[in-house]
């Protein structure tokens, strides 16, 4: 868990994308919030969801799984809900050759 929180710090950090880190671990109204904000469908089927979960806002965008899988198709800011700076390699459309 460590690992991919450090993981998704990082990258937001080196990309310069505002974000506000949540510490469920020593905060029981942030632990009750994530909880109560990841949907039905993307809970686990037994316990409690685990971090890193990410948000925009209040709307759950998804979890680790998803963000690296964002990452690697090149469409974080889309996954995060907000638009690629100019120029920026990430979030732009994937390049498609017709044959």
């Amino acid at each position: 868990i460590k690992k991919q929180q450090q993981d998704v710090l990082g990258f937001l950090e080196a990309n310069k994308i505002e974000f506000e880190e949540k510490d469920i671990a020593a905060n029981e109204e942030n632990r009750k919030w994530m909880r109560e904000n990841v949907p039905e469908d993307s809970r686990p089927a037994s316990g409690n969801p685990l971090p890193p979960r990410l948000f925009n806002d209040s709307r759950y965008l998804g979890d680790y799984e998803a963000f690296f899988e964002a990452r690697e198709n090149n469409a974080v800011y889309a996954f995060l809900g907000l638009t690629a700076p100019p120029g920026s390699k990430v979030g732009e459309p994937p390049i498609v050759n017709p044959s």
